[in-house]
Parts: structure tokens; C-alpha cells; sequence
């Protein structure tokens, strides 16, 4: 049954959820009693009053009276109800950017936030001239959560906020684990001899790590298309079902042939993971919280590359085991381990907000009816975009080629395509280097740790940084003048030279390097203002980072080794395009918003009603969004 709605803008819910309501504000301390006493209205629906009426009022239920300016009648004054649902009722204020960050315990003395204060915060739902314009699709899967009128306080958001991210972003973190594990072991097996009992070269290293980039790339928007189609929530745990039976075959190779073939089957099946993971954390975060989750996500990335290294400092040991090699035992079992999380991904991952019902998650799911308003109602103020689209709506043609020619997300996608490229190399190169110098291959594994630590460290403090100041470009940008004093001494100082150790402290603190990959994700997310192009624009902008590792992967050449003396004056060239990209995409961005800014304010009142009548789904081609910058 769909939502029903009073002309006064009163929200009701459906009756079957009475109860739970009831027994959500009875635990909250406010007000005894069920649902009994509550009046029915046309189609089961039943009305949810401006507070909690008790026949024994107290001073509080008058102070809450006399702020909301709610009148009872008698015959009220039985009904108890869940929240407080005032057309045009207070809204609350701009919480403070330290209330942002998601460790502030409910109760922090130090935080400026007022707990109990309400949390709703002003959108185009308010203006009862605009609210027409943005209202969601009838068929948008959370549209019976949906009302505008809906207030809620900054205790139970945080609260709320927390649950999601121990239901929702904790999984999608260990998912992205099992992706890195299967993508990247192939550092550490070839540190056991891969190369050489396969007979493949450096430069057949280096033509499988390109196709491997070039078969994800290639996957992106499909996969990003089937995502929409099927649903995240389907598509996802298939992926990683079908590339951990890929990772696992790797146990097999017996050639060129087969190990070529392995990157591109295994770059194929995880292509668009990324992007359609951005794009289900959509549905549950407000765009600044988005940001910082993504920095969360990488995080949990480089977690996932020190357990590679310490699993490989055991698994490897199993060579013999069999009559088999290390890295065969390495590439079996941590595929299996994959395949595990796959299959728990289908009962672990709900559709949406209000679709958490499932065989793992429990016949009444993971949220209450209050909580699922609260998280749909706050998601849609901060970007009245979100209920234009279903969660499985695929993206005609039409709005595909749309979303393509979307100019203004361009400087971000010429940003992902060489930004990391100075880090990708000697990444790719890291153990292989660390293996030349003299180290052996459990001392290799092991070396690769501290870089990692440093560089989950420093890529969290950026991502904090960013979301703290509001600066995109001038955050992001800092990686590439991190990289070039350390560029510059792998270019000028002769390695084989100096200690190895002095060299692997270098490469650890150049790697160590934090990491602008998030701040950028949830860059496209905010300026694309859309469900479609926010698809197809993450999706893009994978595709041009995994362009970016393609570069890396064929900078460093056979007949350039061991110095890479080319190779190093490349990257340290491709830095400086880097800082010009990044002040240039700023320099845009500022000049789109000064642009759209004054043609706004030339326009009258009723020039803008009719503009934003006429132009309510162009996304960020309207003239009141702003680009982040």
C-alpha cells in the first residue's frame, strides 16, 4: 500500500507498522502505552501527531506543546506516537564540522552539538513553492518513507549513522579486502619464482598487469549497467563469486598463455566492483559523509595489502606441499576465501534503506520504521536527486550517452587518469625491486608493511583534511609534491650505490604517501547531482585510474633497468602535469559557479520558479548547483 498523506502535510504510515512505532518512542521514554486509541484513516493508514499526548500530561509534554505550537482535542488525548511530524515545523541547524566525524561518542563534552536538539536540516521540500519540483518518482523503492514533514534529533541520527556503518560500510570494507587480495597477490607471487617457472620475462609481467587494467577498464560502465538493472545488492556478491572461481584456477597456470589470460578474465570479473560499491553507499550517506567513508574504504585496501603480505609470508612456506609451489597454494586458497565472502554478500547486503529484510538479516530486517524515515528522509533533503531513479532502474541509451558527454566532470576524469600514475610504478615494482636488491622472499613480503601502514595513516588524515576545509583540488593535490623529493632521488642518486636499506627506507616513505583516490570518488559524486551520472560518472572515472595503471604499468622498461633512469625522468615529468591539472580543474570549477551565480541572481522570483519548473532533472546543469572544488 503506498503512502498516505492528509492535506495538511501530516505524515501518516501504514497500520501494520503501529506497533513498532509505539514500541520504538515507549523505549525511548516517550510515552506509555501501543499503538491502541490511534485513530484509523482512509486506506489502514494512521496519523502521526505533532507529540506524544498522554491523558496525564506533564510540564514537559506543555514545553513540547508550547514549542510546537500543537493543539490537542480531547479525543487525542489517548494517541501515542513516534515522532514529531509538523508541517513547516523547526528545523534544526548546520551541525558543526567536528559532529561530522563519526567516532564523536553521543555525549562528547567537547562536542558544540546539542544532542537533543532537532537534526533536520532545511532543503527544497521546506519551500512549498519548490517542494513540487523535486518530489521523488512514485515508483522510487523507498517513496513509503518518504515525508518532508519528518524531524528528528541529532542523538538518534548519529546513532542511526552508526548502524549503518557497522551494517553496511563494514561489509563493503571487507568486500573490497577480498577484491584487493585476488588482485594484487600477484606482487607477492612473484617474489616465489612465478616468472621464472612460468618462463615469462619483465616485460610479460608488465603486458599482464596492462591487460589486467585494460580488461577492468573496459568493464566498467557494463558492469556499472548491470548493476542498475539487477540491483547492487545482486550484482556485487555475483561478481565476486564468479572472478574468486578465476583467482582460484591461478592454481593451475602452466604458461604465458594461461597467466595472460588469467589477468584479463580476473580484470573482466572485478571491472565496475568500485563504482557500483560508491554507488549502493549512496542510497544510506549524505555526500559529506561520503567522502570520508571512501577514505575508510581505501584504507580498508592497504589493510587488505599488509594481510596479503603476512598470509603470503605463510602460505608461501607451503611450497612442496604437494609436489606444488608457494604461490599456486597462495592463489587457491585466498580465492576460496573470496568465494566465502561472495556468498555471504547475497544474504549480507540489503537492496536500500527500507528493503534490510532478508535470510541473514532477519524477517523484520536491520532497521525499525522510524529509523528507515529518518534514513531516507535525510538522504533525500541532502540530495533531492536520490528518488529519481529506482535502485533497479537501468540507464536507457539515452541518458548513458548522456551522462558520457557530461563535460563538466571531465577535469575530474583527466585527474584520475594520470594522477597516480608517479605511485603506480613503483608500487607495481616494489617487491621485485625489493627481491633484486638482495632481500629474500619472506624478507620482501615482510618489508612491504610499513609503507602501508604510513600510507593508510596519511591517506586518512588527507581525506579528514579535505572534508574539514571543504577543499578538493588543494587537498588533493599534495601527493604529487609528497612524491617529488623521492622521485628525485631514484632519478639522481645511483641505488645500487648506497645500503639497501637506505633505499628501502626512501621507497617506504615515498609509498607511504597518503592517497587522494577518495576525496576524488566522492568529488564525482557530489558534481554529477544525479542517480544516472553519478553510475556512469564513478564509473568513468575508474575507467580513466585504471587507464592511469596501464601508463604506470609500461613506464619501467627491460632495457632501462635497473636504474629506470627514463623511466623516473617520466614520472617525475608526468608530477608536474599533475599540479597543473589539479590548479586548473580549480580555476574551472570556481569560474563555472561565479558564472551560473550571477545569472541567478539577475533572474527574479518568479523567473527562477518557472526555470526550476522547466529544468528540474538537468542535475548539475541547473543554474542554482554549485561544483565542489
Amino acid at each position: 500500500m503506498g503512502p498516505m498523506r492528509s492535506d495538511s502535510g501530516t505524515g501518516l504510515i501504514p497500520a501494520d507498522d503501529a506497533d513498532d512505532w509505539a514500541k520504538d518512542w515507549d523505549q525511548a521514554g516517550g510515552g506509555g502505552g501501543g499503538a491502541s486509541g490511534v485513530s484509523e484513516e482512509a486506506g489502514g493508514a494512521i496519523r502521526l501527531r505533532d507529540w506524544t499526548a498522554r491523558s496525564n500530561t506533564t510540564d514537559e509534554d506543555d514545553d513540547i506543546k508550547s514549542q510546537y505550537g500543537s493543539e490537542i482535542s480531547k479525543e487525542d488525548a489517548d494517541v501515542t506516537t513516534a515522532l514529531i511530524f509538523t508541517e513547516g515545523g523547526p528545523l534544526g541547524d548546520p551541525e558543526p564540522k567536528r559532529g561530522r566525524f563519526w567516532f564523536s561518542p553521543a555525549g562528547d563534552k567537547g562536542n558544540e552539538t546539542d544532542l537533543d536538539a532537532i537534526a533536520t536540516q532545511r532543503s527544497v521540500f521546506d519551500d512549498p513553492d519548490l517542494a513540487g519540483q523535486y518530489q521523488p518518482q512514485p515508483d522510487w523503492e523507498n517513496i513509503h518513507r518518504f515525508d518532508p514533514s519528518a524531524r528528528w534529533t541529532w542523538r538518534e541520527e548519529r546513532a542511526l549513522i552508526r548502524k549503518v556503518d557497522f551494517k553496511i560500510m563494514l561489509w563493503t570494507c571487507l568486500m573490497f579486502c577480498a577484491l584487493e587480495m585476488d588482485r594484487a597477490n600477484i606482487r607477492q607471487a612473484v617474489t616465489d619464482d612465478l616468472l621464472p617457472e612460468l618462463g615469462l620475462t619483465t616485460n610479460d609481467y608488465n603486458l599482464g598487469n596492462s591487460l589486467f587494467a585494460f580488461s577492468f577498464l573496459c568493464a566498467e560502465v557494463p558492469s556499472q549497467l548491470i548493476s542498475k538493472y539487477l540491483g547492487c545488492d545482486i550484482w556485487i556478491p555475483l561478481q565476486m563469486v564468479l572472478w574468486s572461481l578465476v583467482a582460484s584456477s591461478q592454481f593451475t597456470l602452466s604458461g604465458r598463455f594461461g597467466y595472460l589470460a588469467s589477468r584479463v578474465f580476473l580484470g573482466m570479473l572485478q571491472g565496475g566492483f568500485i563504482p557500483t560499491v560508491v554507488l549502493y553507499l549512496s542510497y544510506f550517506y549524505k555526500a559529506n559523509e561520503l567522502t570520508i567513508r571512501m577514505g575508510f574504504f581505501w584504507t580498508s585496501m592497504v589493510f587488505a595489502d599488509i594481510f596479503a603480505a603476512l598470509s603470503a609470508f605463510g602460505l608461501l612456506h607451503m611450497r612442496g606441499v604437494g609436489g606444488y609451489s608457494g604461490w599456486r597454494w597462495l592463489f587457491l586458497i585466498e580465492g576460496m576465501v573470496t568465494l566465502v565472502f561472495g556468498v555471504l554478500s547475497f544474504g549480507l547486503m540489503p537492496a536500500g534503506p527500507t528493503q534490510t529484510a532478508g535470510w541473514l538479516r532477519g524477517k523484520k530486517g536491520w532497521f525499525t520504521p522510524r529509523e528507515e524515515v529518518i534514513l531516507v528522509n535525510r538522504i533525500i533533503r541532502d540530495d533531492p536527486s536520490k528518488g529519481g531513479m529506482h535502485n533497479r532502474e537501468p540507464v536507457s541509451p539515452r541518458l548513458l550517452l548522456k551522462s558520457l558527454l557530461d563535460f563538466d566532470l571531465w577535469p575530474i576524469y583527466l585527474i584520475g587518469l594520470f594522477n597516480h600514475v608517479p605511485y603506480a610504478t613503483p608500487t607495481s615494482y616494489l617487491t621485485l625491486s625489493l627481491k633484486g636488491m638482495g632481500f629474500s622472499t619472506f624478507q620482501t613480503n615482510l618489508l612491504v608493511i610499513p609503507s602501508q601502514v604510513l600510507h593508510i595513516i596519511n591517506m586518512i588524515i588527507l581525506t579528514y583534511v579535505s572534508e574539514f576545509t571543504g577543499q578538493m583540488s588543494l587537498i588533493a593535490i599534495i601527493p604529487q609534491f609528497w612524491a617529488i623529493p623521492f622521485l628525485a632521488f631514484l632519478r639522481f642518486v645511483d641505488t645500487t650505490a648506497v645500503s639497501k636499506w637506505t633505499v628501502w627506507l626512501v621507497m617506504t616513505f615515498f609509498l607511504g604517501s597518503p592517497y587522494s583516490h577518495p576525496i576524488q570518488v566522492g568529488w564525482i559524486s557530489r558534481n554529477a547531482n544525479t542517480v544516472r551520472s553519478r553510475a556512469v560518472g564513478s564509473a568513468v572515472y575508474n575507467m580513466c585510474v585504471q587507464g592511469g595503471s596501464i601508463i604506470g604499468a609500461n613506464i619501467y622498461r627491460e632495457d632501462d633497468a635497473p636504474h629506470y633512469t627514463r623511466g623516473n625522468t617520466v614520472l617525475l615529468s608526468i608530477l608536474g602535469l599533475n599540479i597543473v591539472l589539479y590548479l586548473a580543474t580549480k580555476a574551472y570549477y570556481l569560474w563555472r559557479n561565479r558564472s551560473r551565480e550571477e545569472i541567478w541572481n539577475a533572474m527574479s522570483e518568479s523567473e527562477r520558479e518557472k526555470y526550476l519548473a522547466e529544468n528540474w532533472d538537468a542535475g548539475n546543469k541547473r543554474l542554482d548547483f554549485r561544483f565542489a572544488s
